[in-house]
């Protein structure tokens, strides 16, 4: 997934991102506050967790928190002491680039979780490519972050620091195209999207995969990050007689379209991507959002037999946010770093290239994650290519198809 971009940058969002410290000492003396070790090493997480995204947001750190917890509780590596710190990006590019710059400038720092926004990523890669410090995404999608701009013709990785846990948008447009036409059996699509990184290149996939499936585009639209009022562009959908709109955005406004729609007698669902996968959707829009439809990364994490677990001690510990979105990736993308740490740091002491011994370790890392396989190509990517189909049904959503995409050429 993903990016949010927000206009106005207040002193006191950058002021408020720049007072959380690091946790962290290589200090001898210093136990941690779990005791697994006398070298503590701090993971960082990025994500938006407060105001927009926040519910994904959250879901990120605490994935990443278990995974810390369960590493310090079975001595993962001995000698060492694992500690998350987690800034808040608010989802603003700018913001995710201060928080990289404060995580790149604490030491004990050896690794970076998130973020969640692929518009907040591109403002971050560069600062960690320049420290060799490894960033893996539990979330990001989209194609250019791993490919480079001209990544449909032309593959360029950008960054040998940048990983994740997600697999993207290429994919998942596919995926979504070929269920709306085969599985759906829908014909005539509206496509929309929001104008940012992640919208529109899902939207734009989306669009070319659904026409090349047999399918026929009928309208398409953009609409402002913050809109409420959609009554123009519900004119527009209801009167071009589309049998499904596909929404390249996020939760944020698809909530509010969709039961804009609906309550204009426009009785088709709303399909979208990963951004709009979380329960927070479907109390907003009400039964508006019954039939709608997402693709999202990867099979059910309450079907994953290996993630039983993590949902079990998320629900126990009562943790925010949403852990079905991404808390398992982010959980797989902690531990790709921790076990990476584990192949540099022995005996408790960390060499002074460090950063750049793990970025090569997670590259070469290949091990059964809560959320699958976990392993990365040449471009770091993940391996695993699972995506899965959801609907809404009785206020819920459920699983309808598991599989992976087969893009059309």
């Amino acid at each position: 997934m993903r990016q949010r971009s927000l206009i106005a940058i207040t002193a006191a969002l950058a002021a408020g991102a720049l007072t959380l410290t690091a946790c962290g000492s290589r200090d001898s003396g210093d136990k941690g506050s779990s005791g697994s070790g006398n070298t503590t090493v701090v993971i960082g997480v990025d994500a938006p967790l407060t105001g927009q995204n926040s519910a994904t947001g959250l879901g990120i750190q605490y994935g990443a928190q278990i995974a810390v917890d369960d590493a310090n509780k079975n001595k993962t590596v001995p000698g060492v002491t694992f500690k998350i710190q987690a800034l808040d990006d608010k989802a603003v590019p700018a913001t995710g680039q201060q928080n990289a710059s404060q995580l790149v400038a604490e030491k004990d720092v050896l690794g970076v979780v998130g973020p969640l926004n692929s518009g907040v990523a591109t403002q971050m890669q560069q600062v960690f490519a320049t420290a060799n410090l490894v960033q893996i995404s539990p979330s990001n999608t989209n194609p250019e972050l791993t490919m480079g701009k001209n990544w449909q013709t032309n593959k360029v990785r950008p960054f040998k620091t940048y990983f994740r846990t997600a697999t993207t948008d290429a994919l998942q447009g596919a995926y979504a195209a070929d269920y709306a036409y085969n599985g759906a059996k829908k014909k005539k699509a509206f496509v929309v999207d929001d104008k940012q990184t992640y919208g529109a290149g899902l939207s734009k996939i989306f669009q070319e995969q659904f026409v090349k499936q047999g399918g026929k585009v009928i309208g398409t639209d953009h609409v402002n990050v913050g809109d409420r009022d959609f009554s123009t562009l519900v004119t527009k959908i209801k009167n071009s007689g589309a049998d499904l709109l596909y929404y390249g955005g996020q939760y944020d406004e698809s909530e509010v379209l969709t039961k804009q729609l609906k309550d204009a007698g426009a009785n088709i669902p709303l399909f979208g991507g990963d951004g709009m996968f979380t329960p927070t959707y479907i109390k907003t829009a009400g039964k508006a959002a019954e039939g709608d439809l997402v693709t999202s990364i990867g099979v059910p994490v309450d079907t994953l037999p290996a993630a039983k677990d993590f949902v079990a001690t998320y629900k126990a510990k009562k943790y925010p946010g949403d852990y079905g979105t991404y808390g398992s990736y982010a959980y797989d993308a902690a531990t790709a770093i921790i076990k990476a740490v584990g192949q540099v740091v022995k005996d408790g002491k960390i060499p002074s290239d460090a950063r750049a011994q793990i970025v090569d370790a997670v590259q070469k890392n290949s091990f059964d994650g809560i959320s699958g396989k976990i392993a990365f190509d040449e471009y770091g990517d993940t391996t695993n290519k699972q995506l899965t189909v959801y609907q809404v049904q009785n206020g819920e959503w459920k699983s309808v198809k598991s599989g992976t995409a087969n893009p059309k050429s």
